[in-house]
C-alpha cells in the first residue's frame, strides 16, 4: 500500500493558533519546572534543608531539582508510546494537568519546620512528577507544530515551541523578581515564595483552553489511517514504537542524545547555577542576578525564531554548530564579565550565553522531528532529547555547584561545559543534514516497514 499523500500545509489562521497552542503549553510546562530551579537556589534550601550548611543545603536542593529531570526519560517511554499510539494532542493535554497539578501542590507543600522530613521527601515526590510530565510535553508540542507546518519553513514554525523554555523562564524570573523586589526577605522566605507556585493553576486553565481548541497532525492522522488499513488487510502488524525506534534509529537517537549535551548543560549553568555563583562568589544580590536572567530571556525568546528561520536557508547542521562552539568560546569570558560585578557585565555575560545557547535550541524541534518515521517520531524525539538530560541538564547546577565548592574557581565549569560542547560538536557533523525531508513520506533507515516480521509485502511503506 502506497504511503500516504503529502498533505497541504493549514491556512496561516490555523497554523498560528496551532503555534500559540504548543507556545502556551509549554511557556506553563517551563514556567513550572523553571520555577522550581529559582526556588532551589533561592529558598529551597532554607525552607526544606535547614540543617545543613549554605552551601550543602543548596547543593541537597539542586539534587531534588535532578530529581525531575531523572523521571524525564520515563516520561517520554510512555508518552511517546501512547502519543505514537493514540496522538500527540491527547497526550499534551494530560502533561499539562500533571505538571500543573504538582506545581500547584508543591505552593501548599508544609516546611521542613512543620513536618519535618516528610516535607522534602514529598517535594522530591511532586518534582517526580514535574519532571514525568515535562518529559512528555516537548515531543509532542514539537512535532504538533512540525507536523502541521509549512515543510519549507519548518524550522521557523517548528522552534516557536522552543520559545516556550525562555517563555517560562521569563515568567518565572519576572514573578520571583518582582516578589522579591515587593516583599522583605523574612515575607518571602515565609510565605511569598508560594504565590509563584499557586498562580500556576490560572496559567493551566489558560493553557488547556487554547490547547483543547486545535485540531490533531494531519501527517498522524494520515499514518493511523494507514495502520488501519494494514489490519484490514491482515499484514503484519506493527511493532511498539519504542522497539521500532531501537530497530530503525538507533543512530538517530544516540546523535540526538549528543546533540542535546552543550545546549543542555549550558542553559542550566546561564540561567540556573549563575544564581548561585552571581550571589557567593560574585557577591552581587540575588536581585540582581534575577534581573539579568529576565533581561537576557527575553532577549533569547526573540532570537530563537530567527535561529530557527536561518535553519531553513542553510541547515540544521550549521545553525546548531555555531552554538555549539559558540557556547564553548563564551565560557572563559562568561565567568570573567561575572566576577567584574557590575550589573552591565553580568548582563552581557548571561545574554551572549543564551543568544548561542538559542542557536542550538531554535533548530532542534525540526531536527530531531525529521530524524524519525511518523508512528516513531515521538517515541523516537522525546527519547533522543530525555534520556541526554538525565547526564546533562539535571547533573548540571549541582555539578557547577559542588566544582565551585571544590576548587573555588570558576575555570573547572568552564572546563565542563566546553567538554559537553565538544561531544555536541561530534554528534553533528556524524548526523545528516534534514531539512529537506517530507515529513510524510519517511521510511525507517533500512526501508523496511516497522513490523513484527522483517518481510512485509513488497509493496508496503512505513510512514
Amino acid at each position: 500500500m502506497a504511503a500516504p499523500a503529502a498533505t497541504a500545509p493549514p491556512p496561516p489562521s490555523n497554523l498560528r493558533r496551532i503555534v500559540a497552542a504548543s507556545l502556551v503549553g509549554t511557556t506553563v510546562e517551563w514556567y513550572d519546572f523553571f520555577l522550581y530551579g529559582a526556588a532551589a537556589a533561592l529558598v529551597f534550601n532554607k525552607l526544606f534543608f535547614p540543617d545543613s550548611d549554605p552551601l550543602v543545603g543548596t547543593l541537597l536542593s539542586f539534587l531534588t531539582y535532578a530529581v525531575g529531570f531523572a523521571a524525564r526519560p520515563i516520561g517520554a517511554l510512555v508518552f511517546g508510546h501512547y502519543g505514537d499510539r493514540l496522538g500527540r494532542k491527547k497526550l499534551l493535554v494530560l502533561s499539562l494537568l500533571m505538571m500543573g497539578g504538582a506545581t500547584f501542590a508543591i505552593g501548599l507543600l508544609p516546611t521542613h519546620a512543620a513536618i519535618g522530613s516528610a516535607a522534602p521527601v514529598l517535594l522530591t515526590v511532586l518534582r517526580l512528577v514535574q519532571g514525568f510530565a515535562l518529559g512528555g510535553e516537548w515531543g509532542g508540542a514539537v512535532l504538533l507544530v512540525s507536523e502541521h507546518g509549512d515543510a519549507k519553513r519548518r524550522g521557523f514554525w517548528a522552534s516557536w515551541p522552543q520559545t516556550g523554555a525562555p517563555a517560562g523562564q521569563l515568567l518565572a524570573t519576572a514573578v520571583l523578581s518582582a516578589l522579591t523586589a515587593l516583599m522583605s526577605e523574612s515575607s518571602f522566605e515565609s510565605w511569598g515564595w508560594r504565590i509563584p507556585f499557586l498562580l500556576s493553576g490560572l496559567l493551566v486553565i489558560l493553557g488547556l483552553w487554547i490547547r483543547l481548541s486545535v485540531d490533531e497532525s494531519p501527517v498522524f492522522k494520515a499514518a493511523l489511517a494507514q495502520a488501519e488499513q494494514r489490519k484490514a488487510d491482515a499484514a503484519p502488524a506493527e511493532k511498539m514504537p519504542l522497539v521500532a525506534v531501537m530497530r530503525h534509529h538507533w543512530r538517530d537517537v544516540l546523535i540526538a542524545m549528543g546533540a542535546r549535551m552543550a545546549e543542555n548543560i549550558s542553559y542550566y549553568v546561564i540561567t540556573a547555577f549563575i544564581l548561585v555563583y552571581a550571589t557567593t562568589a560574585a557577591e552581587l544580590s540575588k536581585q540582581t542576578a534575577l534581573n539579568a536572567v529576565l533581561v537576557a530571556s527575553a532577549v533569547h525568546f526573540a532570537v530563537i525564531p530567527m535561529w530557527g528561520a536561518l535553519s531553513d536557508r542553510i541547515g540544521r547542521r550549521p545553525v546548531y554548530l555555531i552554538g555549539a562552539i559558540g557556547v564553548a568560546l563564551w565560557m572563559f569570558p562568561f565567568f570573567a564579565l561575572i566576577d567584574s560585578r557590575s550589573f552591565g557585565s553580568l548582563l552581557l555575560a548571561v545574554t551572549v550565553g543564551l543568544i548561542f545557547h538559542g542557536a542550538m535550541y531554535a533548530p532542534q524541534a525540526a531536527f530531531f522531528a525529521e530524524m524519525f518515521a511518523t508512528r516513531m517520531r515521538y517515541s523516537g524525539a522525546s527519547i533522543g532529547a530525555q534520556f541526554s538530560s538525565v547526564a546533562a541538564g539535571a547533573p548540571a547546577p549541582l555539578i557547577a555547584t559542588a566544582l565551585l565548592a571544590d576548587f573555588g574557581s570558576s575555570t573547572p565549569i568552564s572546563l565542563y561545559v566546553i567538554a559537553a560542547a565538544l561531544i555536541t560538536v561530534l554528534a553533528i557533523v556524524c548526523a545528516k543534514e534534514t531539512r529537506n525531508r517530507d515529513l510524510t513520506d519517511m521510511e525507517p533507515e533500512d526501508g523496511r516497514q516497522a513490523a513484527d516480521t522483517s518481510t512485509p509485502p513488497a509493496d508496503a511503506r512505513s510512514v
